[in-house]
């Protein structure tokens, strides 16, 4: 009796734990399905608006209403091209990057530019030495960039710093900025997804999804970096 009871236990165990990968599946699998379909139409959005930020008989309440609207939609695009690579690295795809001759400093300094656009109250100092070519996906590391920017802005103060570092073989990126350091018990899980650090000053898209450094760690992965 003891060792069929056993028996019994085990095979309710092993179909919950089935049962739980297949229902994680599905929603990984409508998540990523959805995030695909919605980038036409986020597309097409952010394309019109665009296109009334350059109308010159436009007033100045609907050119800031545009504004508002191409910032909004700009930050859904970001939301969802982490969650297309959050479902990729679920469902065990491997994210997709095409390599070309690069120049980290070019990237770095796109990123910031990038960034500053958004935060224009932000102050990013930039500081590039050695060898900073070599062989990259561009946009996908300038995503890494930007992603470590933004944290930067929305959790720190005062200054944020990126520094860009090359050597023959190696080039080292790194993003600090003023303010409260992270806490020691959050490092061990800081570049999971869905996790983040109790921190002050939370705000904007990282803050309602916590994907920004899982990207960033999966991206340097791709890259055969750390």
């Amino acid at each position: 009796m003891i060792r069929f009871n056993e028996a019994i236990d085990q095979m309710l165990s092993e179909s919950v734990r089935r049962y739980a990968e297949q229902t994680r599946r599905i929603g990984d699998l409508f998540a990523g399905v959805l995030a695909h379909d919605l980038r036409s139409p986020l597309g097409a959005i952010l394309n019109s608006a665009q296109l009334l930020l350059h109308d010159e008989g436009l007033s100045s309440t609907s050119l800031r209403a545009a504004a508002n609207v191409q910032r909004g939609s700009m930050r859904m695009k970001e939301m969802i091209d982490d969650l297309l690579v959050f479902t990729r690295g679920r469902l065990g795809d491997t994210l997709p990057v095409s390599f070309s001759p690069q120049d980290m400093g070019r990237i770095c300094s796109d990123a910031v530019d990038e960034v500053r656009a958004s935060y224009p109250n932000a102050v990013i100092r930039l500081l590039l030495a050695g060898g900073l070519r070599g062989t990259w996906d561009g946009t996908r590391i300038g995503q890494l960039v930007v992603n470590l920017l933004v944290n930067g802005v929305r959790y720190g103060s005062g200054e944020v710093a990126v520094e860009a570092v090359g050597d023959d073989e190696h080039v080292t990126v790194i993003v600090s900025n003023e303010g409260n350091p992270i806490p020691e018990r959050a490092l061990p899980t800081l570049f999971d997804p869905m996790t983040r650090a109790s921190l002050h000053n939370r705000e904007g898209t990282a803050a309602g999804m916590g994907l920004g450094l899982y990207i960033c760690s999966c991206i340097a992965t791709a890259h055969h970096g750390k």
